[in-house]
């Protein structure tokens, strides 16, 4: 396979101060972030997913959990559901960049993805401070993975690694600190950026995002908060929303949800795309929605919970937009009503809009998107099994082909399921003076 010159690589293992020009400021002197070094990241050029687009989901023992995997296949299903994005998981346990590279034929080009994503480099950093081999190794590893995915004609957004919690996980001896080991791991972010920018390829800024949020959370929550999880490795739900709020920014998704506009003074009201109005009268709007917003119940302060993850990062704000706006009103405040739950609104907050899927922690799509999200952990709970177990276990060995057809055949179910739980939901809001 091609490999690319990896100059540009060397010079960060080696030269970090030629690259001070193009880093991002720190946001405080807090010891936390001291010996960090940060490339600025590239942003997305436009909308990644295209309709029928087949996305493979790749990585370590952190993507086998099937957390962000999950929350990242469930939110296109029901967010963007007009693209009809088909999703697989690839998770190794123990997994490096040269693990995958040797595999991915097999086991992911076979199935013609379109777009993937990776998140690699927590078992390449080998839980040490850094050194220029490790980063060579590794900064080869990605690129021609890149390369790999880019002739076979997918497009590739390169994850940059995760960080670790303020331990040392309880499986490593290796000498160094915690500090150390996320340097370390920065260091490979930054080659993950070098690839990104010499091969044309989207990149998720993982491991800054995580880093920033577990940075939030000691701050909110205190030191038992365990971002990256107890281990210090494998995070919980709460940083899991974290790496899915990384991917899907790179995935440049619109974020938008919906708009409920309410006129009081008129009378009427409008409903943008994905949603058909049923009926409007006496303040009691009524709506048949045919996408549904990310709906995730839990404390907030819970390092196990979606709900906790969405206060270390703007989810909501940006990729989770389902708003209201209600005009024409003559009180000062509104109790808006729905499903089973309510909230007061100044009039000049519902005036600017309001955002219902964050506020409403439980809503008339909750069930609905529990169903989805449980059908899509029962899919991608059985991708695991059909590649690790079955591509890689004796069937495979004796007959790919037929491995390959029969895993298929019990996959497709599973795929239906999730499309059979994606069901229009019809909610009623009702906005009243207070």
């Amino acid at each position: 396979m091609r490999i690319r010159s990896l100059l540009g690589l060397l010079s960060l293992s080696l030269c970090w101060p030629v690259w001070a020009d193009s880093t991002i400021p720190l946001p405080n002197n807090d010891p936390y972030f001291e010996g960090l070094v940060l490339l600025q990241a590239p942003q997305p050029k436009g909308a990644v997913l295209h309709t029928g687009d087949r996305l493979a989901i790749c990585g370590d023992s952190i993507t086998e959990q099937r957390m962000y995997s999950r929350i990242m296949e469930t939110y296109l299903t029901v967010a963007l559901p007009e693209l009809k994005i088909g999703t697989r998981q690839y998770g190794w346990s123990g997994e490096q960049a040269s693990g995958f590279l040797n595999r991915m034929t097999n086991d992911v080009l076979r199935f013609e993805p379109t777009v993937a994503t990776t998140c690699y480099g927590m078992n390449d950093h080998h839980y040490r401070a850094y050194e220029p081999g490790i980063g060579q190794a590794y900064g080869s590893n990605m690129t021609d993975i890149v390369l790999a995915f880019q002739a076979a004609g997918t497009r590739v957004i390169a994850g940059a690694p995760g960080c670790i919690g303020m331990k040392n996980p309880p499986w490593s001896n290796i000498p160094g600190t915690p500090k150390e080991k996320n340097i370390s791991l920065c260091m490979l972010r930054d080659i993950d950026i070098e690839i990104a920018q010499v091969e044309h390829s989207g990149f998720a800024d993982v491991f800054w995002d995580m880093y920033l949020a577990q940075y939030q959370a000691l701050q909110r929550y205190g030191s038992d908060y365990t971002l990256a999880g107890k281990d210090s490795v494998h995070p919980g739900w709460a940083g899991h929303l974290v790496m899915a709020y990384a991917f899907l920014r790179a995935l440049d998704v619109p974020g938008d949800i919906g708009t409920f506009t309410v006129d009081l003074a008129a009378n009427k009201a409008t409903v943008s795309k994905g949603h058909l109005l049923v009926s409007y009268h006496d303040s009691v709007l009524t709506v048949k929605s045919l996408r549904y917003p990310f709906c995730a119940a839990g404390p907030a302060d819970k390092a196990d919970s979606i709900r906790s993850g969405m206060t270390l990062v703007p989810f909501n704000q940006e990729l989770n937009r389902l708003m209201l706006v209600v005009k024409g009103g003559k009180a000062n405040n509104y109790q808006v009503i729905w499903g089973s739950a309510n909230r007061v609104y100044s009039a000049q907050q519902l005036a600017a809009g309001v955002n219902l899927a964050a506020d409403f922690e439980v809503n008339p799509f909750s069930d609905a998107f529990k169903a989805v999200d449980e059908a899509v952990a029962r899919k991608q709970e059985f991708e695991t099994t059909q590649i690790k177990n079955r591509f890689h276990g004796e069937a495979g060995k004796a007959d790919m082909a037929k491995t390959v057809s029969e895993s298929e055949e019990e996959r497709a179910p599973l795929v239906a399921a999730i499309q059979a739980a994606f069901v229009p939901v019809t909610h009623t809001l009702t906005v009243t003076p207070q």
